[in-house]
């Protein structure tokens, strides 16, 4: 991937901002109003549903359930099923500009679990990229340890000229995620297997955020820190409510 501009503002007591300002990054970067971005951010307490969720009949019941176990519930822009984050946890947005970003969507995908994989196993993790039997939000594309357990999910959003791929990281603490997928799977009517989901603590014991971040940013290599311009937050503000359940 070329080198692009870090970002590092979240806005962890506001997780529908957190994915209003990827949705308003998406936007700028396709009308080429700012340049390529990877942000890096802590995020809040998250339980972030994918569009197809919000089709399921048990849909506000799972979001009533992740409200109960202090996951603020969201819509996210990129596709999948509901994933869950807290502040132990980092999310990475890789946002850039392409005339057809259809054409590239496997590769991009790819590549970017390759260098996810790789900057875990610089942590000591035995990292590989490939579903895992019985995952939460399943895809060719996770990013697993050992073959076993998830450590990474990724997801893409596509519009014309542009495209957003997320990825999000428990790093410590997977008992609060597992709990609340386990209820929010069972409202939405979706199986899957709780063991699978783990923090990357579980397979590096004493790994921390700091020392995560270290490895996201020297598998990715982006260019000189920028941070988010006024009209882009402007724009998120605006996008927020969308980002909702409704």
């Amino acid at each position: 991937m070329r080198r692009v501009q870090l970002l590092r503002d979240g806005f962890a007591e506001h997780p529908a901002l957190d994915a209003a300002v990827s949705h308003a990054l998406l936007r700028r970067v396709a009308a080429g109003e700012v340049p390529p971005s990877l942000r890096l951010y802590r995020p809040g307490a998250t339980l972030a549903f994918g569009r197809l969720d919000r089709l399921r009949p048990g849909y506000d019941d799972a979001v009533a359930a992740a409200r109960a176990h202090g996951f603020e519930p969201v819509q996210r822009l990129p596709g999948g099923h509901a994933a869950a984050y807290h502040g132990e946890s980092l999310v990475l947005d890789l946002v850039g500009a392409e005339a057809d970003p259809i054409a590239s969507v496997h590769d991009r995908f790819g590549h970017t679990a390759r260098l996810l994989a790789e900057a875990l196993r610089a942590l000591g993790a035995d990292a590989r990229v490939g579903e895992v039997p019985g995952e939460f939000c399943p895809g060719r594309y996770t990013v697993n340890a050992r073959g076993a357990v998830k450590l990474v999910g990724t997801a893409q959003r596509l519009v014309r000229g542009a495209w957003l791929l997320s990825a999000s990281l428990v790093v410590r603490d997977a008992a609060p995620v597992r709990a609340v997928l386990d209820e929010v799977y069972a409202r939405l009517g979706l199986a899957w297997e709780p063991a699978t989901a783990v923090a990357l603590e579980d397979e590096v014991p004493g790994v921390g955020l700091d020392a995560t971040e270290r490895a996201l940013l020297e598998a990715f290599a982006p260019a000189a820190d920028g941070r988010l311009d006024q009209e882009t937050l402007a724009l998120a503000r605006r996008l927020e409510s969308g980002h909702r359940p409704g």
